[in-house]
């Protein structure tokens, strides 16, 4: 492994600089390290295990909140009232053409019965 060298940018920033390859191995060990935290997730119970035909079922909706809901058998009205929005808010946030901040997840998650992690569609 190289030394890094920290330089600092013009706007006073300090950053690091380091081969690619090692950059690389670094991301490698974050998603490891990332990939076992799901799995003791699961392992736990933490975590829902979807079945191939979920993820399917899962795929065809535009945002995990929307799957979660539908398979709950959760009327958009009812769970709308449960966290304190509008049943319209709630299916924007569904839509993906409303944003949340983290409390609201917090909420549907736990009316959800699922980890604020499991409502978070990864980029």
């Amino acid at each position: 492994m190289n030394k890094p060298q920290f330089i600092k940018s013009s706007s006073g920033e300090t950053l690091v600089v380091l081969p690619e390859d090692e950059y690389e191995a670094l991301r490698d060990a974050a998603d490891a390290a990332h990939a076992g935290r799901a799995m003791e997730a699961v392992r736990r119970g933490h975590m829902p295990v979807l079945s191939a035909g979920e993820v399917d079922e899962f795929l065809r909706h535009a945002t995990p909140l929307a799957f979660w809901r539908g398979k709950r058998k959760l009327t958009q009205a009812v769970l709308a009232q449960s966290v304190g929005i509008s049943q319209s808010y709630l299916a924007g946030l569904e839509k993906g053409k409303r944003k949340g901040d983290p409390a609201l997840f917090l909420r549907l998650a736990r009316a959800l019965d699922v980890p604020m992690e499991a409502l978070v569609a990864e980029e």
